[in-house]
């Protein structure tokens, strides 16, 4: 009888273990957009009936091979060894504002906080343990934040790139929603944080190509190549919008790729929106298999010339594992780009915080590990070979990075 009542007892417990973790992922996994703002989505001219697309379509990653890759495969040195460098910050070092009008602090992978002529934005803030919709399963940090949530100083804006859970971090959502913050987003992305509790008068959905003002301040989603979804059915594929997006001030500015592959809209930006001080190119994470979601340290660089940015800030890496590279492999490789292109590249410490109006020398605050060049392990996306020839400088262009 005693067997049976324990027996009985596991039952129950691990029922109500599977429901919890259950219902969790659920809850991460945010909603669909209805009403208003599914109404807005159809108007899109990137909504095709069903679902968002790119302008330049994506080759599909082959399931098996890229499951194998993501899940058993991983590279030697994917994840650091030993403790690495990281500067702790405090809430009072950013009362001061920047006195060149813009300065960009990278909390790793594509968490980053911008003051720009006096407005405060949180990009892409993932605070949380893991990137998944579950607390034990999934990327997990290489480190603790290096400052809590609580220790931030007043943020007027939170902008999101698109709802991946590297870059749309539930438990992070909650944390602020309660103070007064604008939240800067691509079509359908607001029913997720309606989901968790952010008030809809909060929210600011944008489309490709428009824009919202904050404090005399101007942000503008941009085209990106991409996909989103947050189901671990696949049930909500593509159905709300990726973008980078362009911020930019009376005279600061900066653009932010956001997870995307290589694609025409580059030029576009640069020619409605540039020139800008500060290009944020997103640069890890990349693999042949998967060549039209993630463009790479080389693409980046050539993405960095084609919005007309001066001064490069390489990000997506550093936080998380989510490829089969090596942990510093994205910015070694984003370096030997710069160089050979003549493009300024800054690489801040975790932490750290970058004035691109006097940007610092590279410092390898990093350890050197060995990893694959670009000619050994090529990552280009499909159809847009023409994008890549060699781009001469103009004498203009040249006096401006110092060349």
């Amino acid at each position: 009888m005693n067997f049976l009542k324990f027996a009985l007892a596991a039952i129950v417990f691990f029922l109500f273990a599977g429901l919890a973790f259950f219902l969790f992922a659920c809850s991460a996994m945010g909603r669909k957009s209805s009403g208003e703002s599914l109404e807005r989505m159809k108007q899109s001219s990137q909504w095709d009936g069903k679902a968002f697309k790119n302008d330049v379509s994506q080759q599909p990653v082959p399931t098996w091979p890229a499951a194998k890759r993501f899940f058993l495969e991983t590279a030697d040195h994917s994840i650091p060894q030993s403790d690495i460098p990281v500067l702790k910050r405090n809430g009072s070092e950013f009362l001061p504002r920047p006195a060149s009008g813009l300065r960009v602090t990278w909390f790793g992978h594509s968490t980053l906080l911008v003051e720009i002529e006096g407005t405060r934005v949180l990009i892409d803030p993932v605070w949380g343990e893991r990137v998944s919709p579950f607390r034990h399963i999934g990327a997990k940090r290489f480190f603790k934040p290096v400052m809590s949530l609580g220790d931030l100083p007043v943020i007027d804006a939170v902008v999101i790139s698109h709802d991946h859970y590297d870059h749309l971090d539930m438990a992070t959502v909650k944390a602020l929603k309660e103070r007064s913050i604008t939240w800067i987003v691509p079509l359908g992305v607001g029913s997720h944080l309606v989901c968790w509790g952010v008030d809809e008068d909060k929210i600011v959905e944008l489309d490709w190509w428009e824009s919202t003002v904050l404090d005399h301040t101007e942000f503008t989603a941009t085209p990106a190549r991409h996909n989103s979804g947050r189901s671990i059915f696949f049930t909500d594929t593509d159905k709300t919008l990726w973008a980078g997006w362009a911020i930019r001030g009376h005279k600061r500015s900066l653009f932010y790729s956001g997870d995307t592959s290589m694609h025409d809209g580059f030029v576009d930006i640069g020619e409605r929106l540039g020139p800008f001080d500060l290009s944020v190119m997103e640069v890890g994470a990349y693999d042949p298999l998967w060549r039209d979601n993630h463009m790479g340290p080389e693409q980046a660089v050539k993405a960095h010339q084609l919005v007309k940015a001066t001064v490069m800030l390489p990000v997506h890496w550093g936080l998380f594992n989510l490829a089969a590279h090596v942990w510093t492999e994205p910015m070694e490789r984003a370096i030997v780009a710069a160089r050979k292109s003549g493009v300024p590249l800054v690489a801040p410490m975790l932490g750290g915080s970058v004035d691109p109006l006097n940007p610092e020398s590279v410092g390898i605050w990093w350890p050197e590990l060995p990893w694959v060049s670009e000619e050994d392990k090529p990552i280009r996306s499909s159809g847009v070979d023409h994008l890549m020839q060699p781009q001469r400088l103009s004498a203009e262009r040249k006096t401006a990075i110092g060349s």
